[in-house]
């Protein structure tokens, strides 16, 4: 699966999804860094057909919205170590990869992963 995790998250996250055999990038690697727009960053996401992996509620917003970017992984964790973080990812990625599989919104928190299916009319 390809991602995209956006600059509020650890890029080594980016480097695990990696190692998990996945195309992983962080927004730091992009050309403007930290500092590339939400709008760029979605239509990257949307134009690579990556999974945005983000804390920012700005892009749940768009994808409920506007449906961009058009996949996202929502980590609504609050503050937690970034090793508490990688463990969570760790414990819990062949349950993301599922419900990524069957939903393009699905959100991570420290105790359960939910799918948000979309409703909207086509």
């Amino acid at each position: 699966m390809r991602f995209l995790v956006d600059a509020q998250l650890p890029a080594r996250l980016a480097r695990f999804l990696t190692a998990q055999g996945h195309d992983a990038t962080h927004t730091s690697q992009l050309p403007d860094g930290n500092r590339t727009t939400d709008a760029q960053i979605a239509a990257l996401a949307d134009g690579e057909e990556r999974v945005l992996v983000t804390k920012d509620r700005d892009f749940r917003d768009g994808h409920l919205l506007r449906g961009a970017p058009r996949r996202l992984l929502v980590v609504a964790t609050g503050n937690i170590t970034n090793d508490d973080l990688l463990a969570l990812f760790e414990t819990d990625l062949a349950t993301i990869l599922r419900s990524l599989s069957d939903a393009a919104f699905v959100e991570l928190d420290s105790t359960s992963v939910t799918m948000h299916r979309d409703d909207r009319p086509q």
